[in-house]
């Protein structure tokens, strides 16, 4: 059987794989199993619970608050906010669970539903599977009379996530403008107003809030609307955030555009300047960039890769107690400061630095080059056999010895899909994109 949870959180087409029955049974399960790890005898625990600007958000925040209550959890509804602005409130309101109603990027139609524990960290893999079987056996003695739990809004929460983020700013954005693309998701509100108490001279772009359109066109999967803002209004930088805004790209006055392992790299000098790079060590994927690792070498950073997923880097941050960690795609975690990747606080760091050096972005950005990457995805084969084909073994021992250390191979079995991902970084498009054919070439011959 598939495992409900995924790589983060429940998530599916709303009222069709996520339902409102679903969305109450995994509330109150989620219920009794904190209740028994962590609040027996404790009294009624605390629920935080926000959601980004999706329509199905609005029924399914409803069926999650009732689920919590009927299962005697007091909920605190912070209403619609970034997913990092629920694990910031789980910690101020010492709640025992955040639940942030959210796809992410992903389109409209799908929903999904994020939990955080004490503290504001994900929920292991072994307490969401412990919540999934519950669902099978759903508790028999619900809470009565006293005992339900009671639902309040509490805006002072985000008031509170709001001061937070100001108080990271290296410098006053002060003589900026910016234009801040909103995916007209869960920043729509609250990147314009952090951006313009921090200083800057803010455009707003798709932040309507119309959840119909979330992600459609904009945002961080897609930059062409904030490049052309960019030029248009002749801007300093343009940020993008996706839906739940966790996630933050940039693009610099010359809307060229600054991607997750440039901000990464700008970050960790930044840190280290301060003092503030826990033992000069980076955390990122396997997917980032080689110019991030060159950039690092020379710049005498260390750098720990891990398999893909923010998950993973925040787990090798939090064994070693690092400071920072990050993808591609924008999902940037700076541990001092917050539990999770916060895009609104990226998109602080990024412009505090510009700030506080006087230096526009991509003479920031330059701090790494990027090598072209080509990446293509083989279907229809056999993933299993990845690690133990002799052809492939072959090919792969081929490519790299063709492109030494100015380049690298990286094939990867999808974790979702029956495909083969074959990633090559050379210095040049062209033969990055000659080896790529010629490995999955070797993918489709060898794993038939």
């Amino acid at each position: 059987m598939a495992r409900l949870f995924g790589t983060d959180g429940v998530r599916g087409v709303a009222n069709a794989d996520l339902t409102a029955e679903l969305a109450l049974a995994l509330s109150a399960a989620a219920v009794g199993v904190l209740a028994e790890h962590h609040a027996a005898g404790r009294g009624h625990p605390t629920v935080v619970v926000g959601r980004d600007t999706r329509p199905s958000g609005e029924f399914l925040e409803a069926a999650v608050v009732a689920g919590l209550a009927s299962a005697g959890a007091d909920v605190l509804r912070i209403g619609v906010v970034p997913t990092p602005a629920v694990a910031h409130a789980v910690i101020g309101a010492g709640a025992a669970l955040g639940v942030m109603l959210s796809a992410s990027h992903n389109p409209m139609p799908d929903n999904g539903i994020k939990l955080f524990a004490a503290g504001g960290y994900k929920l292991p893999d072994e307490i969401e599977d412990e919540i999934a079987g519950r669902l099978a056996t759903p508790a028999s003695d619900r809470p009565t009379g006293a005992a339900i739990g009671r639902v309040r809004d509490d805006t002072a929460l985000v008031e509170s996530y709001t001061d937070f983020l100001l108080a990271t700013v290296p410098a006053p954005l002060t003589g900026l403008r910016v234009v801040v693309d909103c995916a007209q998701g869960a920043a729509s509100v609250l990147a314009p107003h952090v951006l313009r108490a921090a200083g800057a001279d803010v455009i707003p772009l798709h932040a309507d809030g119309d959840g119909i359109r979330i992600n459609d066109g904009c945002g961080a999967t897609q930059l062409d609307s904030l490049r052309a803002a960019v030029l248009a209004h002749g801007a300093d930088a343009g940020i993008a955030h996706d839906g739940d805004a966790d996630r933050c790209l940039a693009v610099d006055a010359n809307g060229e555009v600054v991607d997750g392992d440039q901000i990464l790299a700008l970050c960790a000098l930044a840190l280290r300047e301060r003092g503030d790079l826990v033992d000069d060590t980076v955390v990122v994927t396997v997917m980032s960039n080689l110019g991030l690792h060159h950039a690092m070498r020379d710049a005498g950073i260390n750098v720990i890769a891990t398999p893909v997923g923010d998950r993973y880097v925040l787990e090798a941050m939090r064994e070693r107690a690092l400071s920072l960690g990050g993808e591609q795609s924008g999902h940037v975690v700076f541990l001092g400061h917050a539990t999770t990747g916060d895009g609104l606080l990226t998109a602080l760091q990024v412009l505090g630095r510009m700030a506080e050096t006087d230096r526009p972005l991509a003479e920031l950005a330059k701090v790494m080059t990027r090598l072209p990457q080509v990446l293509v995805n083989v279907r229809g084969v056999d993933r299993s056999k990845v690690s133990t084909s002799p052809a492939l073994a072959a090919a792969v021992a081929a490519a790299e010895a063709e492109l030494g250390d100015e380049g690298r191979v990286l094939l990867r079995s999808s974790g979702t899909e029956p495909l083969v991902r074959v990633m090559v970084e050379a210095p040049s498009t062209a033969q990055a994109t000659a080896i790529a054919a010629r490995l999955s070439a070797v993918v489709e011959s060898a794993l038939a």
